[in-house]
């Protein structure tokens, strides 16, 4: 039993790391953002809504089926339903109902209606997967902002590191008199200087966790981290392969965004027909069932005689020998009796059988006047049409605008990695023989760490323009069609 326990425990750990691996590349965090994050859950949430409407839209093809029953008391004058007159009795009433119907022509409108909710809803689905691209921009970006930070902090570790040898150095020196204290001191600040420099570059990185995390939608107080890469093994296509008429050809066609407002466009033209349709008539066929029983509650059980009735001017007679006799009827009296509820419904059956009825037929509506409600319906729908064309349009020099801003902004990133090249190239070397002239005296502390500063910022430089380059790219090759990876 301890055997299967920890079998368990052991798949369960196993299967918690397979679904949040310890370190997160930037396609797993892609992909886990897609799934997880809550603003394409809310569109997903939008489009399944839309899916809905457009599945309402058919079954409004469907013809439609209504069930009706009710059963009551009535008390004093009123109509019983079964024999159409007048009683002032109680009785007990039930009816049943079926009844329905189905639109035989509408000029279109049920069509119409059907091919704009679904073309919305394909917008909605666009719109989605739209979203899921904002989101995994969002986390490229985040995810190369933690891969400088490391890099900064390296460079902030490699820094303390120099300080710290030339501190000893000139410890040794500063003891023997070959230098003052003064150059001890210099050191001492610098180092505590490098030390903030790579507590600072040590909170960037856990800042832009916090932010990567958020997108990802990840609970804060999990350990959370990714996995490490040097910006130069980072594959980018060259710039003969992200020419923005290209990258815009290949865009226009398959980016969700430009999709959706083609959508747009499609669905309300149709919203313009459906509303055109309200001026036509239209023909639908309905048919109705129906059913009922009643029965009184005091009911007649006999009856007792009381005599005859008395003769008057219009009574009938017959003469018998010159005698006159008048024909007289018998009187009887009824004698009521209350059934109980049991009792009341004899006869149920052979009622609802007699009183059983049907019918069929056709109706036609034809718009006369509904006091411009038509009118304007139509003319909203034809602006919204036009508004959707607009916004088509806009979305469509947006895009080319967005890929031609990026490829510029690649091209200032790639001279600008080249100018900090040379940048630091330089400042290496500076470094470099300020650190010999230091070592044989000929250089003063200051001087010294000026340029060691100098060198950091350029490394530091580099590094951000290198960063830079890659995002810049990247934004090309997605703009392109490419998964984002590093």
């Amino acid at each position: 039993m301890k055997y299967i326990f920890t079998l368990f425990l052991i798949s369960c750990a196993l299967g918690a790391s397979a679904q949040e691996p310890e370190k997160w590349d930037l396609r797993t965090c892609v992909e886990y953002a897609i799934k997880h994050n809550i603003s394409v859950q809310q569109a997903d949430v939008q489009a399944r809504l839309a899916k809905l409407q457009s599945t309402l839209a058919k079954s409004n093809q469907l013809p439609t089926i209504n069930g009706t029953s009710g059963m009551g008391l009535r008390l004093g004058r009123s109509i019983d339903p079964t024999t159409n007159g007048f009683t002032n009795t109680q009785f007990l009433y039930n009816n049943f109902g079926l009844n329905g119907g189905v639109q035989v022509y509408n000029a279109g409108k049920l069509k119409n209606t059907i091919e704009a909710s679904t073309l919305s809803w394909q917008a909605s689905e666009a719109d989605k997967e739209n979203t899921s691209n904002d989101v995994s921009l969002s986390v490229a970006t985040y995810y190369l902002q933690v891969l400088s930070a490391i890099e900064q902090t390296e460079i902030a570790k490699i820094q303390i590191s120099q300080t710290k040898e030339q501190l000893v150095a000139t410890k040794k020196r500063v003891e023997v008199g070959l230098l003052p204290e003064l150059n001890l001191l210099e050191l001492e600040t610098q180092l505590a200087n490098d030390s903030s420099a790579f507590i600072t570059a040590s909170s960037n990185i856990e800042q832009s966790k916090m932010l990567l995390r958020a997108l990802l939608n990840l609970d804060a107080s999990k350990p959370f981290d990714i996995q490490s890469q040097s910006v130069d093994q980072i594959k980018l296509q060259s710039f003969a392969d992200l020419q923005p008429d290209y990258v815009f050809g290949v865009a226009s066609q398959n980016l969700p965004g430009v999709k959706a407002a083609a959508l747009r466009v499609k669905a309300a033209s149709k919203n313009e027909l459906v509303a055109k349709a309200s001026f036509y008539p239209s023909v639908s066929f309905g048919y109705n069932l129906s059913s009922n029983f009643s029965n009184v509650f005091n009911y007649t059980n006999g009856y007792n005689f009381s005599g005859y009735s008395t003769p008057g001017a219009n009574t009938p007679f017959v003469t018998v020998n010159s005698a006159k006799y008048y024909i007289q009827s018998p009187v009887f009296t009824p004698i009521t009796a209350k059934r109980n509820w049991g009792n009341i419904w004899n006869g149920w059956g052979n009622q609802v059988n007699n009183n059983f009825g049907q019918s069929f037929g056709f109706q036609m509506n034809i718009p006369i006047f509904n006091a411009n409600q038509s009118k304007i319906a139509y003319a909203q729908a034809k602006l919204n049409y036009r508004s959707a064309s607009l916004q088509e349009e806009n979305t469509n020099l947006k895009l080319k605008q967005d890929i031609y801003t990026a490829y510029t902004n690649a091209v200032v990133a790639f001279n600008k990695l080249a100018a900090t090249q040379k940048a630091l190239n330089a400042a290496e070397k500076t470094y470099q023989f300020a650190t010999k002239r230091y070592d044989l005296g000929l250089l003063g502390t200051i001087e010294l760490l000026n340029n060691q500063n100098n060198f950091l910022k350029a490394k530091v430089n580099f590094k951000s323009a290198q960063y830079e380059y890659v995002f810049r790219i990247k934004l090309l090759e997605f703009y392109k069609g490419e998964a984002l990876s590093l």
